[in-house]
């Protein structure tokens, strides 16, 4: 996945993976219905392909039993990937248990589903997942925007007033200090002297006025 700009809610786009072809058909109409965006696939590893892809689903309706990877192993790689943003997660399923709820759960799932679904249920907790994703893209906006505003108070903090005729530098309290001063006292470095090529060609040519010499 790649990271975007804000997403809000009714911009999510949903993934339905279902072995059944009713049930997939029935499941994309009630969140067509609900206005989202619908990606339908019929396997547990085409639902992954989709989800880990760039700009993959936001959110998923996972069938529990499908051909290959099943709707639980979905959401085991989906977390052990650390995808960003995180997809929520949907599980469908006919085992209503609390048991096989906690599985689900445990597994990396966010909601679940019983089978037979009722289409306001499912709305609903869709809105539910759309407003965690929308909250979550916004949250990691918000972070990246303090985390280039802390950069840019670090990059005005490394600068350092100098004067532009004697190049001395302004030091705390107001103090104008020599270069070679201040780089010390702020670093710990040591400095050796010597004379460029243009300082000492600058002074030979002084010498030489001096003494009449050309």
């Amino acid at each position: 996945m790649t990271e975007s700009g804000p997403v809000s809610a009714s911009a999510v786009r949903v993934l339905i993976a279902d072995d059944e072809a009713i049930a997939r058909r029935m499941l994309e109409h009630a969140v067509e219905q609900a206005g989202y965006a619908a990606t339908v696939v019929a396997t547990g590893d085409e639902a992954w392909r989709a989800l880990r892809g760039a700009d993959g689903p936001l959110v998923a309706v996972l069938d529990w039993m499908m051909p290959g990877l099943t709707g639980l192993e979905v959401c085991e790689k989906v977390r052990a990937a650390g995808l960003r943003p995180s997809p929520y997660l949907i599980v469908l399923t006919s085992r209503g248990a609390p048991d096989d709820v906690v599985r689900a759960l445990q597994t990396g799932a966010d909601d679940h589903i019983t089978k037979p679904f009722e289409p306001g249920e499912l709305r609903a907790r869709l809105a539910v997942g759309a407003r965690l994703v929308a909250l979550q893209q916004e949250l990691a906006d918000r972070v990246r925007a303090l985390e280039d505003a802390l950069a840019h108070v670090q990059q005005l903090q490394g600068l350092i007033p100098i004067c532009a005729w004697c190049r001395q530098v302004r030091s705390d309290g107001d103090f104008w200090v020599q270069v070679d001063d201040y780089l010390a006292r702020r670093s710990g470095l040591q400095f050796t002297h010597a004379i460029c090529p243009t300082c000492r060609e600058r002074e030979l040519q002084d010498v030489r006025k001096g003494t009449g010499n050309d």
